[in-house]
Order: C-alpha cells, then structure tokens, then sequence
C-alpha cells in the first residue's frame, strides 16, 4: 500500500473470464502449505499432474473465493490455463522441464499486462483492456513454464487515486477479505495477490510495490514477500505509478519458494533503463543464499525508533532479536528517524511519474484506450456509477496539475528524497555501524475494514527501502492473537543475497507461518 493514500469501497460486480469452473469430487487439500519444491516432486514421480493441480486450485478458488468465505480476491481466471496445464504435462512427459517453475500455477496482480485476460488496475474504465504484448515478467514466468491462472485484486491504481480509502478495494471487483480474520483489512495495494497466496489458491503470487505495496499484504496475509531493488526486475508492461519507486515481487508461504521465483524474475530487460544498471549484479539462482546458518555473524541494526504504535508488535520484534541473536547474529540498536522531507519529497515525485507513466501507458494500448490521460480518467469516473460512489479522486486531480519531469520542482524533489534515504539513510546506517542490514516490525496487525472512514494505518516500516529503491523483504514473525504480523529486513541496492540469507535463517529458526482459518469476525 502506498502509505500516504490509500482506497475506499463496495462490494461490485465480479468480472468473469471463463466460465465458472466445474464442480469437483476430488479433494484439493493437498494443496494446504504446498511448496513449489514439493509440486516438482510430485510432477517428477507422477504423484500429480499439472493439469490436475491446476484444475483444484481453480476449484479452491470457485470454493474459497467466491463460495465460502468469499475472500473476493480474484478478478479474472485465465480461460487458457487448464490447456496451458495440459501442454506443459505433455512436455514433462516427453522429459523436457523449464526448471523450477515447470507447471507451477500463479497468480499475477491485475496491474501486469496480459494478452489472455484483461489488465484493469482495478479500475472500470479498463474493464475490457487487453493489452497488444504480455508484460516483461509474464512473459518470462510463461517462458519458465509457469502457469498463470488468474489476476489478482488489487487497490484501485495501486492505491493512487483517493484522499481516503480501504486498501483491498476497486471498481472492478469491490473489497477484498482478509483470510485470517474475514473483516479485517488485507493491506494493499497488492491485496489478491496477498490473500491468493496465504489461503493457497496458488502456489506462488507477484505483487508490486511503490511504498508497502508487497510488504503490507505480506505482514498482513502471514507471508513472504520481497521488494527487490528498483531495476532488478523489468517494469515494462505494469501500469505504473513511479518510474522512480515501482518495482514488481514475489509473495509466497516459504523464503525458499520467493527466493525459486526471485532468480526466475531477475535480469536485464532493455526496455526499462533501470535494469540495465542491475547486469552484473543479479542472479539466475538465489537459492544458494539459502543457508540454515544465514544469520551467524551477521550484524543488524534494529531500528527501535520505528514502533511503539502497538504493544503486540513491540512485543514480538523483541522476541525476534533473541530469535536471530540465538543463531549466531549481533543484533545492534540504532536511533534513527527518517529526514522528514523525504516523504514529502517522494511523495511531489509520484505525482509527477503517475502523469507521465499513466499517459504513456493508455497511449501503449493505442486506439483501443477509452480515454488519454488523467483529464479523461477523472471525466470517465465522473460519469460511471461505481467509481466515485464512496470515494473521492484527489490524488489524480493533484497529479494531473503537475508539469514535466523537466520541471524544476521535480528534480529537486527526487534529489532531496533519495539524499535522505540513501546517503543520509540506509547506506550511513551500514557504513557507520558496520552492518549487514537493517531491521523493523514490517507493520500492525490487520485493522477492521472501513468503507466509510477509510484505512485505520498504525504504523510501519515500508518508507526507507521503498523511497531509496532498495530491497526489503518481510518474514512471518507471529501472531497478535489471530493475526498476523512480520518482520522486515533491508539493505543497500542488490543486497538480495545478504537478505535471503537473513529472513532463511529467521524463518528455519521460529516457522512462525501458519495458514489461515476464515475467521468470521473478532
């Protein structure tokens, strides 16, 4: 979720891209925790075929998703995904694999571009938009022989839009439940890809972040989820909000799977100039950072500044500083608040980024746009009956005012915040101290969703690594009653190796993951 904004909310319509799938008699309870690991086994021994694991998620989904506990968190099912299923079966038996993502089914957030299904960031006046090219990452993760079965909710342009809002919440498909407790908030803005993935209806999601987008779901949801470095991962083909800030990433039930999909989604895409400064610096295989002893002697500053916005959490961060000292870490208190021009700063930068990359993209889809820029949104929104029901437009309205990226206000803004988060920030932080990374209560547990007041935000940890653009990546690390909540680690630019080994070490120490029962409510 974008922290200084957020989205508000009914309950629409639901879009169908298929027909409904069909009722089974076949369990899918195997599905419960299943890692990506143990998919290839299953394949590998003939215990399961892709065709099968693909059509009992998608009844997990037409169970749990729209029957049952309703968890709202699907736009679209992809009509091609049981014949993709069927194909990549075929290849396997005739002994061709495309590596660890062979067969298995994800989950996308509907703000990357699909050829097969709609690409709608949420929002009605996209409800029909196929885009001409799948984005960069969708490409690789069919190249890889995953299976995309579905698009993800998400916050309303990625929770860039309203003064108030409910994360979890768009046009297209209306508020998104948290499985933990059903009304309770999802965090956003990758909302479905959270929840898909932590009530297993995949086996591996991909969220995106500006600011908290990947980590708050994540801490929300009881999952991993890793924001890589901006330029790790290509963004061609997402419907932006900053050139500057965005970046796809994986969310998943274990570091192992996240770190599987990580080596997958890396490299150089020269459509997006960002990548190119990450040749070099990235990794076709992370998994060897998955290390049982990955936290001995390694040293972490704890920043104890970022807390005391609720006593459960306070709680649980120091139980993890014995965790992590336990298995070989020095774990360092660090007094540190963020220069308060950095927000403001970042925050001039997304309006600025939004205007152009939001009219650059409706130009990407050519005469099959409905409208051209922020001026035809807004006057689209006026008109439907659906998007300004209970929430305003503010955020495009103050990004449509903006001017060039050659404007003097911009590039002074840019300047300040990437000064205070990363000289004066993160990368002081580690020289001074002589540190590996950094550390921090991920977020508050889960608050009640609010269509009328809006997000009820408590606290978090997102800022630092998200306006600097560096990695972060959260780790389940217990409960607040039923609800959980994560800890986050971050470092400097390409630090994704130190980070896995961290949040592996972590994670194999205190399996604080569990999954999650539809509480109705509490």
């Amino acid at each position: 979720m974008l922290r200084i904004l957020k989205l508000i909310l009914p309950l629409v319509m639901v879009i169908s891209c298929s027909p409904t799938t069909e009722k089974k008699t076949s369990t899918h309870q195997y599905l419960e925790e299943i890692t990506l690991s143990q998919l290839q086994t299953g394949y590998a021994e003939g215990t399961y075929s892709i065709e099968q694991v693909v059509k009992d998620y998608l009844q997990r989904i037409e169970d749990l998703d729209k029957d049952g506990p309703a968890l709202n968190s699907i736009i679209c099912i992809n009509p091609q995904a049981i014949e993709t299923a069927k194909a990549l079966d075929a290849e396997l038996k005739a002994g061709n694999s495309r590596g660890p993502l062979h067969g298995i089914p994800v989950i996308v957030k509907d703000n990357l571009n699909t050829t097969d299904m709609p690409t709608t960031a949420g929002a009605t006046v996209l409800r029909d938009s196929y885009p001409p090219h799948d984005s960069y990452l969708v490409k690789k993760l069919r190249d890889a022989g995953a299976v995309i079965i579905a698009k993800a909710n998400l916050s309303e342009w990625a929770n860039f839009r309203a003064d108030m809002s409910s994360s979890g919440w768009s046009g297209m498909l209306g508020q998104t439940k948290n499985p933990y407790v059903l009304d309770r908030n999802p965090c956003g803005s990758s909302s479905g890809s959270g929840v898909a993935a932590s009530a297993n209806l995949c086996a591996l999601a991909i969220g995106t972040e500006t600011n908290g987008s990947i980590v708050c779901p994540s801490n929300a949801n009881g999952l991993v989820g890793l924001k890589p470095t901006v330029g790790l991962l290509s963004r061609s083909g997402i419907i932006p909000i900053s050139f500057t800030q965005d970046t796809a990433g994986p969310m998943g039930r274990t570091v192992t799977d996240v770190a599987i999909a990580l080596g997958v989604l890396a490299g150089v895409d020269s459509t997006d100039e960002k990548t190119l400064a990450s040749a070099g610096k990235s990794f076709t295989d992370y998994t060897a950072y998955l290390k049982a002893d990955g936290l001995k002697g390694k040293r972490i500053g704890w920043l104890k500044n970022i807390g005391g916005y609720h006593a459960g959490v306070d709680t649980l961060i120091k139980k993890a500083i014995v965790d992590l000292r336990a298995q070989g870490a020095e774990v360092v208190e660090i007094d540190f608040s963020m220069d308060r021009s950095a927000g403001g700063s970042s925050f001039t930068v997304l309006l600025y980024e939004f205007k152009d990359g939001l009219t650059k993209y409706f130009s990407s889809l050519g005469d099959k746009a409905r409208v051209q820029d922020l001026a035809g949104l807004m006057e689209f929104n006026r008109q439907d009956s659906v998007e300004l029901k209970y929430f305003d437009q503010q955020l495009l309205k103050l990004a449509h005012e903006k001017g060039t990226l050659q404007d003097k206000e911009y590039l002074d803004a840019l300047a300040t915040m990437h000064k205070a988060t990363r000289e004066n920030g993160i990368d002081k932080l580690l020289l001074e101290n002589k540190l590996d990374a950094l550390m921090a209560p991920t977020g508050a547990p889960a608050w009640k969703t609010d269509l009328i007041n809006g997000d009820h935000f408590l606290g978090g940890s997102s800022s630092l690594a998200a306006i600097s653009g560096y990695p972060s990546i959260t780790v389940p690390m217990g409960f607040v009653d039923v609800l959980p909540v994560g800890v986050s680690f971050f470092s400097t630019a390409w630090q994704e190796p130190t980070l896995i080994e961290i949040a592996y070490g972590y994670e194999q120490a205190t399996k604080h993951r569990k999954a999650p029962t539809y509480i109705v409510s509490k």
